[in-house]
């Protein structure tokens, strides 16, 4: 095919394969093939999408006839939508001299991209915008063939080792060309002064365009990365988009609003106001979403590590380094730190409170330690102690401060609202913990911190944008940012250019955020106690189904009392593990806060963690009233997480509470009705007989009463003091209703025939032992009693 046929179906086939953007096309839903499921449609697939495969030999040919796409700016993450259309240029290079009007007017702004970027800007979105078919089975985001994409292609264009391949040239002179600079079709002010391509830069000053080919496929690499990060991180709140502008860049766009024309084109431009408060975008990350990211974060990482040292002499480096190597010295703190930081603080802010949270946490947590994807290894010790971070790493932690105490205290926020009961729950607890106990890190954090409080007399706005651009140098790769010995000053352009001069910094080991730590440890030593009681709970529970057990109901499941918890279905080694996980992670809190056990003994003592007489949990936390006790905001998060709970128990008549759904509702109607006839008709009898002091009478009061109705319950806070009434000696028969009794007895009718005894006479024979039994019971114990009856 000629390229200006290939140019006609290059659209429709990227819509083929990604879906188009507005989801009426389905394409091949790469994010759920798999190959344990499509092993055929899996391995075409990426065969026919790998960087040497037939579909980027297409974009490299038509890169070559430099060909442009339209691709709609409403199907731009919504910052850069609400400011292109407010006609203020993002300041990330991708969209510079690319926005185009229509001749028509004012609507349907779109960019002119060139055919890399335009198949990359479909792949990236795709796992945005493409809908999950549904399936039957379940689907794996890291082995669907989307992940694996992305692995490949970030490990094609961001190589750890070597440099990037070049694409395969169907000129016979030479490599495709860089895409070239276009003039803009309209009047745009930027935010602040942005920063230029990497590679036209880098070309400006060369000699001869073919003296590097590196410093030709740069811009693929910066093109990859750029699109990554603007269609998976930017994505924000209107008050976060904002918070992220300086004062002088604000004051730069009010100027070019107040001078711009109120007509261009044939429409007036919409007003400010109108354009950010219709800015509304309901940005939800899925679990997929954030572990492609984690995914990129790790490779940059890998990618950033594998720079090589730098040499002794400035000069040397100057001419020798080549743009790869300048691209990994930047590729973190330039294109990923600031949108990272405002993707994580959305997730951490707006992610529901559940198990979920690890896949965020897990990436938060990948981006906060560079030194494990270092290509060298530490030694593997034989105790495998904790591996100490290096104080050459002491750098990224201060110029990524935010990232380190900002989002600890976020994280915590999070911590304090979750039931930590939970092996899960306890679980990312325990991560975050342990992460930040490793040797040397807090210490390097709490001297980034101290970096940031020295007094400092002029601090600029956005300082590290103004070192970024060119007019602070004048030749090759003069725009980086000079050498900078003043710790403080590093530390201080972090803070503020992420979150303002007017930022109101908390310090992580400050008084505040560390009583938050003691909050969260004192809800550690409950969340402890509380799996301790539902462990012992269980024991009992297995314990008491004994062989007697079938025969009879405990009182507990007759009043209708519940104590269990979610764990009851999980078993003994998941509430070890929770309290292995909890207290490891109050091990390590104790270690980066410097608590020690004074401060924990009080603590568990103010929390009132120690069991009770009954050696059963205590009530929810309340204070005394004049209307009786009141729960604590503590006690309603004890209850809401199933901490602690009041025990909720059935104190009427026994004999009228609701059917249950283990007895039949037939026999429980006809039972009472026999039983109230015997209790009328021998009632006076049945008073008499449990009323004498010998031992008909302790055997009567033993089968006629209920003991249970005389003790003391605890109960709502809401009812001070509650009128028991005495029913008396009567006769119950409600326990013939319940399956289970129905169910002992005919197994032992036919236990009994297999030895020749008939009905009546097993039934003679239950009776006496019964009889037995009751006497036993009798003779040693006034209280216990199996069942009324």
């Amino acid at each position: 095919f000629s390229p200006k046929e290939l140019h006609g179906i290059f659209p429709w086939l990227v819509e083929s394969i990604f879906g188009s953007l507005d989801g009426i096309i389905a394409g091949w839903n790469l994010r759920c093939l798999q190959g344990r499921t499509n092993p055929n449609e899996y391995s075409v697939a990426l065969d026919f999408l790998d960087p040497s495969g037939p579909m980027m030999k297409l974009v490299y040919k038509l890169q070559a006839e430099e060909y442009r796409y339209d691709f709609p700016v409403s199907y731009l993450p919504g910052p850069v939508k609400a400011s292109i259309q407010e006609q203020v240029l993002p300041e990330c290079s991708l969209y510079h001299n690319k926005v185009q009007f229509p001749s028509s007017g004012g609507l349907g702004l779109h960019l002119a991209l060139n055919p890399f970027e335009y198949y990359m800007f479909y792949f990236a979105i795709s796992l945005i915008t493409q809908k999950s078919s549904p399936v039957t089975h379940h689907v794996s985001p890291s082995n669907s063939a989307y992940f694996i994409l992305v692995d490949t292609y970030l490990k094609c264009f961001l190589p750890t080792e070597g440099s990037v391949l070049p694409p395969p040239s169907s000129n016979p002179g030479g490599a495709i060309p860089s895409p070239a600079p276009r003039s803009p079709a309209v009047p745009f002010t930027s935010y602040g002064m942005h920063h230029t391509s990497l590679l036209k830069r880098h070309i400006a000053h060369q000699p001869s365009v073919n003296a590097d080919p590196a410093s030709q496929e740069i811009w693929r690499s910066e093109t990859l990365l750029q699109i990554f990060v603007e269609m998976w991180l930017h994505h924000y709140s209107l008050e976060m988009y904002q918070k992220m502008q300086s004062p002088h860049v604000k004051l730069e766009v009010l100027h070019y609003r107040l001078s711009i024309s109120s007509k261009h084109h044939g429409s007036p431009a919409q007003p400010s106001y109108q354009a950010l408060h219709a800015y509304q975008e309901s940005f939800k990350p899925t679990e997929e979403h954030v572990l492609v990211v984690r995914l990129l974060v790790k490779h940059l990482h890998a990618f950033s590590n594998s720079l090589k040292p730098e040499p002794l002499s400035p000069s040397a480096h100057s001419h020798t380094a080549s743009p790869l190597e300048e691209f990994k010295r930047v590729v973190i703190p330039r294109f990923v730190q600031e949108k990272l930081y405002i993707f994580l603080q959305h997730c951490f802010g707006h992610w529901p409170l559940d198990a979920s949270f690890r896949a965020v946490l897990e990436m938060w947590l990948s981006y906060l330690q560079p030194w494990r994807y270092a290509p060298e290894k530490p030694p593997q010790s034989a105790e495998s102690l904790p591996r100490s971070v290096s104080d050459k790493w002491a750098a990224f932690v201060q110029e990524n401060l935010l990232m380190y105490t900002k989002l600890f205290v976020g994280f915590l926020n999070r911590a304090l609202r979750t039931d930590l009961v939970s092996p899960k729950n306890a679980l990312m607890v325990f991560r975050v913990a342990k992460v930040f106990a490793q040797p040397n890190l807090a210490e390097m954090i709490l001297k980034g911190e101290q970096l940031f409080l020295e007094p400092e007399l002029v601090i600029p706005h956005r300082q590290h944008r103004l070192f970024m651009t060119p007019s602070f140098g004048g030749s090759f790769f003069s725009s980086w940012p000079p050498a900078i010995t003043d710790a403080s000053f590093k530390v201080k352009s972090h803070v503020y250019s992420l979150e303002g001069q007017d930022c109101q910094y908390k310090q992580m080991f400050g008084t505040e955020v560390r009583n938050l730590v003691l909050k969260l440890a004192q809800l550690i030593c409950q969340a402890q106690q509380t799996a301790q009681s539902i462990s012992d709970h269980s024991a009992e529970a297995g314990a008491g189904h004994s062989f007697f057990s079938w025969f009879r109901f405990t009182p507990a499941e007759m009043n209708g009392s519940y104590t269990g918890n979610d764990l009851d279905e999980i078993g003994q080694d998941s509430i070890k593990k929770t309290d292995e996980y909890l207290e490891k992670a109050l091990e390590y809190l104790c270690q980066i806060f410097k608590l020690n056990e004074a401060q924990l003994t009080q603590m568990m003592l103010k929390c009132g963690t120690a069991q009770d007489e009954n050696g059963k949990k205590q009530l929810p936390d309340c204070i005394e009233s004049e209307e009786g006790l009141v729960l604590t905001p503590l006690g309603r998060y004890q209850i809401i997480n199933g901490l602690r709970r009041f025990e909720v128990q059935y104190q009427g008549d026994t004999e009228l509470q609701p059917i249950r759904s283990y007895e039949s509702a037939a026999l429980v109607r006809l039972l009472f009705r026999l039983s109230s006839l015997l209790n009328q008709r021998f009632g006076a009898q049945l008073e008499v007989l449990c009323s004498r002091e010998d031992f008909v009478g302790r055997l009567c009061r033993y089968h006629l009463t209920n003991p249970q109705l005389t003790q003391k319950i605890r109960s709502s806070p809401v009812v001070k003091e509650r009128t028991t009434q005495n029913w008396g000696p009567r006769i119950s028969l409600r326990f013939l209703a319940s399956y289970r009794t129905l169910g002992s007895l005919l197994l032992l009718y036919c236990l009994a025939s297999w030895f020749c005894i008939g009905p009546v006479g097993c039934t003679l024979l239950l009776l006496l032992s019964y009889f037995l039994y009751a006497v036993m019971m009798t003779l040693f114990s006034d209280h216990c009693r199996p069942h009324e009856h």
